[in-house]
């Protein structure tokens, strides 16, 4: 069940669960966490979630100054839904082999793990649904932990925190049909 954010009239979110207003920077940092967020309008109960998860993506790009180029936002304008339904059935490929190359990098490693000694033979896990990135050990075991293992799990972090962004940005973009 995602966590309820009210809007208010005068923009100010307030999430009831917290018991507390939050910012933009507060939703990117639940959602970066894992969380799933449904922002209402407090008035009307209208859902404005893909609305207000558009305003943290475009907060963020025009604090990098340079992010989506401008003739990429003209071609989603110029094209409207034809334009976006391309762009989201785009992004949900790109995810889905995304998650597949996961997958198979996290099966690689664990089978050179399992044939180095580093991790004590066990079964083979069942594949994970799709939509959910396979779980990993990130642990390294004892009198084991070296750069190169270290790296592989910084590396790993680094994925799954970008795919928990995409899978954001896919469900906004899902969410404003």
């Amino acid at each position: 069940m995602p966590r309820v954010i009210k809007r208010y009239a005068n923009r100010k979110l307030y999430d009831q669960q917290a018991s507390r207003y939050v910012s933009l920077d507060d939703l990117l940092a639940l959602i970066r966490a894992g969380e799933d967020v449904q922002v209402l309008d407090a008035g009307t109960g209208d859902d404005l979630t893909s609305v207000t998860l558009a305003q943290v993506i475009l907060e963020r790009e025009r604090a990098r100054r340079g992010g989506l180029p401008a003739t990429f936002l003209h071609q989603i304008i110029r094209h409207g839904e034809t334009w976006q339904d391309f762009v989201t059935s785009s992004m949900r490929t790109s995810l889905e082999g995304m998650l597949t190359t996961q997958r198979q990098a996290d099966r690689f490693f664990r089978d050179w793990a399992n044939r180095t000694g580093l991790l004590p033979t066990a079964p083979p896990e069942p594949e994970p649904e799709a939509s959910e990135p396979p779980p990993v050990d990130e642990a390294s075991p004892p009198g084991q932990g070296d750069a190169a293992g270290d790296s592989a799990s910084d590396d790993v972090s680094e994925l799954r925190r970008q795919m928990a962004a995409l899978e954001a940005r896919l469900r906004a973009l899902e969410g404003g049909d």
